[in-house]
């Protein structure tokens, strides 16, 4: 607590230039003796804090004092600050108000820089409702259940300890303990359905390494080769890393990533139309030749 009024009294402090022991100690509710060993502390601490007694005395700062100017780089508070603004943008509870502390206190302008919209274009408003949900579940350790469409449209109930929520390979993921499988996993947001978030809490902690099999879930990964048309190059450059991309001298790409093989994939490399081919590997290439045919069919 200590800690927390320290910064509150500087704050106070550059807000309103001066103030007296007995107005800080109403305000914390304690002792004008207890204040005074504050000031003490924070001039231990090499904030230049001076008393003047006497009428139209009182507790004030040097003029012109900036707190990160003795404590911490332009650097460091520019950092603390922008990770402030990415947990603001997430909407964590009781982050705006230090924000703006510390950006009075740092003598920087807490414009906001980031916004954070999970939720899919297109999307309803439930979808955001989804992740407030995760996002609270998390924070309050809540144990949150639901049903959960896997990549072949099969329908099973799971109970989980969420631990942390994920944007990986262009989708959000939910990974936490699932109760049902009595280990950790990884669940695509997008196939989540009927969430509830139970007042139960738990206190399992996240391991150490959560990429040491992730996404797996008894799927295996397949290296896919893609030749993809040059008009589709807006969706090329969004959604492939440079490394994997390579041009060809008619304008069309060679693209080499490794995904998760399931149904997803099938379709989405379907969504390209006719505008990709896949080059390798050939069993791959030989179940959307069939899919396109499937499809074809109902067109005759």
């Amino acid at each position: 607590m200590q800690i927390n009024r320290l910064l509150e009294i500087v704050y106070i402090l550059l807000d309103k230039k001066q103030v007296t022991a007995k107005q800080l100690a109403e305000q914390f509710q304690v002792s004008q003796r207890t204040i005074y060993r504050d000031i003490d502390a924070l001039s231990a601490a090499g904030i230049p804090v001076y008393t003047n007694k006497g009428k139209g005395g009182g507790i004030r700062l040097l003029d012109q004092f900036v707190l990160g100017k003795s404590m911490l780089s332009d650097k460091e508070q520019m950092d603390i600050l922008s990770s402030l603004q990415g947990l603001n943008a997430l909407n964590v509870p009781d982050v705006e108000p230090v924000l703006n502390k510390l950006a009075a206190i740092f003598n920087k302008n807490s414009t906001s820089w980031i916004d954070v919209d999970f939720s899919r274009w297109g999307s309803d408003s439930t979808e955001q409702e989804k992740f407030n949900m995760l996002k609270a579940a998390i924070l309050n350790r809540n144990v949150v259940t639901f049903d959960y469409f896997s990549s072949y449209g099969e329908k099973t109930e799971r109970i989980v300890e969420p631990v942390k929520l994920i944007f990986k390979g262009q989708g959000w993921y939910i990974y936490g303990f699932c109760r049902s499988k009595n280990d950790f996993r990884m669940f695509k947001v997008t196939r989540i359905k009927n969430l509830t978030c139970s007042m139960e809490t738990f206190a399992r902690e996240i391991p150490g390494d959560i990429w040491s099999d992730p996404l797996d879930m008894n799927n295996r990964t397949v290296k896919l080769v893609l030749k993809i048309e040059s008009r589709m190059a807006y969706r090329v450059y969004d959604e492939f890393d440079q490394d994997s991309i390579a041009k060809n001298p008619d304008g069309s790409f060679i693209v080499r990533v490794n995904y998760v093989e399931d149904e997803w994939v099938y379709g989405y490399i379907l969504s390209y139309g006719n505008d990709a081919e896949v080059i390798e590997p050939e069993h791959v290439r030989d179940i959307i030749q069939k899919k396109l045919e499937a499809s074809l069919r109902k067109y005759l």
